[in-house]
């Protein structure tokens, strides 16, 4: 008779579920920042005690508007993730949290859950796991976008009505001053001595560029934070009213039609101009010269211009200017870089001649067909293996997240105290000034973080560019505008002779030219 054994069942333990959380607040104002760091926290407790759930990433944005995604830095990094399939389940404190566009709520949704994302909604009890319906989540998410558009009409009615009345000089304090009681302009002299020299050098005769890079040379940052300063931002600076002390409201407007998109005022709605409502920086002689100077400085180099192929593709190598184009009365079209037009002995890249470049971008593109397997196949599996390190899991930013949501408790406590009267006024400032700038080197950190994130999006333009060439003819014998315009993001002029041809994905190909400008 055979042997017969019995082998038990064995406890299969469930698979670990992969959680994230998103949360978010919409203002940026002391108690809503407070409110967001009490997010942060609650989340990580309950997702750290219970059984089965492990913590992917806390994902926070702070102080943006809830209408617009693209706006929400930490939002598309959550979509980014579960993309990748790092993530198995989101958990959100409402419908409002996750978006007030109900077009946006339902697309990002039947994304999350077409990679098999649940998403679990807490105020409305709503698991994405368990929907059948979408009418539920369509009609939550309408009432959170009227909610959002009833808001915003109400802030933007109380500008107008501070604005009449004179009361309204601006939201963020632009470089050179400070809003220490978020209403008053004071002026910032580490930035404000700045601002002197930007204007002494401009009516010196030196262009916005070079300015740009003599600002960015002293290490000092923009008013958003950025090392590296523009031709732009020093125009807005000349041309900004503020530095002689008085104040043009409503300069940009926001849509009437949602989601609202801001521009700039064009005359569609009234402006407002204030006087003397602040301290000066710069005299109004001085501002007046600027304006002059601007004025004269734009009727020769700017007036109504046609978009080409090459507008605003071709940059400096040497002084980081926009080449612009020029052409003879017989036809005959060259691209010059415009500080060495303004300024000769500033920047020595001489003018070339158009059909140069056209020839140059042939040549590039043939010897790309020809060697492909010798240039582009060692890139593609470079940019590969990066993007596959960069996917692997980064507890650095859990960490950031956290030590962010730990020092924004910290204030949240420090203010409790003052307000008890258990705090004196002069320390708690102190104190709070010290949590800002750790606050601030927090989130620099984090966003150089982020900006790895960028690798898997080049890695893809790579690929995209890969596969124009691929497609193209075997052999390009004349320029061809949409097969450039497909292949290259930017041209940068080393000198009148040779030219960086940079491809969409980072990829740069010098090439010379045979023809200098003339």
């Amino acid at each position: 008779m055979a042997t017969v054994k019995m082998i038990p069942p064995t406890a299969v333990k469930p698979p670990t579920l992969r959680v994230a959380a998103y949360c978010r607040v919409s203002s940026s104002s002391e108690d809503q920042q407070h409110s967001y760091a009490v997010q942060i926290r609650n989340y990580t407790e309950l997702i750290g005690q219970h059984e089965g759930w492990e913590l992917v990433d806390i994902y926070a944005d702070c102080g943006l508007t809830g209408t617009r995604m693209d706006k929400r830095e930490d939002f598309n990094r959550l979509l980014a993730d579960c993309r990748k399939g790092k993530i198995d389940k989101v958990l959100v404190k409402s419908l409002s949290r996750f978006a007030r566009n109900t077009r946006d709520c339902l697309v990002a949704m039947r994304e999350l859950m077409s990679l098999g994302v649940t998403i679990q909604f807490e105020k409305e009890n709503i698991d994405t796991a368990s929907l059948t319906s979408e009418l539920m989540v369509s009609v939550s998410s309408s009432l959170a976008q009227e909610e959002s558009i009833s808001i915003s009409k109400n802030q933007r009615i109380s500008y107008q009505r501070r604005m009449e009345r004179g009361e309204f000089i601006t939201c963020k304090a632009p470089f050179g001053y400070r809003m220490p009681d978020g209403k008053n302009l004071e002026v910032y002299e580490p930035e404000a001595g700045v601002v002197r020299d930007i204007y002494r050098r401009y009516l010196a005769g030196k262009s916005t560029s070079q300015i740009a890079g003599y600002v960015s040379g002293l290490g000092m940052r923009t008013r958003d934070g950025h090392m590296a300063w523009t031709a732009n931002g020093i125009n807005y600076i000349l041309r900004n009213e503020k530095y002689i002390g008085d104040a043009l409201c409503q300069k940009t407007l926001a849509t009437d039609t949602f989601p609202f998109v801001k521009k700039r005022n064009e005359g569609e709605k009234d402006k407002y101009y204030v006087d003397s409502t602040h301290p000066a920086i710069i005299p109004k002689d001085t501002f007046e010269q600027a304006q002059r100077l601007l004025k004269s400085r734009s009727r020769c180099l700017d007036g109504p211009q046609k978009r080409y192929t090459f507008t605003k593709r071709i940059l400096c190598g040497v002084c980081g200017c926009t080449f612009v184009r020029k052409e003879t009365n017989k036809g005959y079209v060259t691209w010059s870089c415009l500080t060495h037009i303004q300024n000769a002995s500033a920047c020595p890249v001489e003018r070339i001649p158009e059909p140069e470049i056209c020839k140059a971008f042939v040549r590039m593109y043939n010897k790309l067909r020809k060697y492909e397997g010798v240039i582009l196949r060692p890139a593609m599996n470079q940019w590969k293996a990066l993007d596959d390190a960069m996917q692997r899991d980064n507890p650095e930013m859990l960490a950031l997240n956290r030590a962010i949501a730990e020092a924004a408790e910290r204030s949240l406590n420090i203010t409790k105290l003052q307000t008890q009267g258990l705090l004196d006024t002069a320390i708690c400032t102190a104190k709070l000034r010290d949590i800002e700038t750790e606050l601030e080197e927090l989130r620099r950190r984090r966003r150089n973080l982020l900006r790895n994130e960028q690798v898997e999006m080049q890695a893809e333009a790579f690929r995209q560019t890969v596969q124009v060439i691929q497609a193209g003819p075997e052999k390009l014998e004349q320029f061809d505008t949409a097969l450039f315009l497909d292949m290259v993001e930017t041209i940068t002029a080393d000198s009148e002779t040779r030219v960086r041809f940079r491809l969409y994905g980072g990829m740069e190909l010098a090439e010379k030219l045979r023809e200098a400008g003339r």
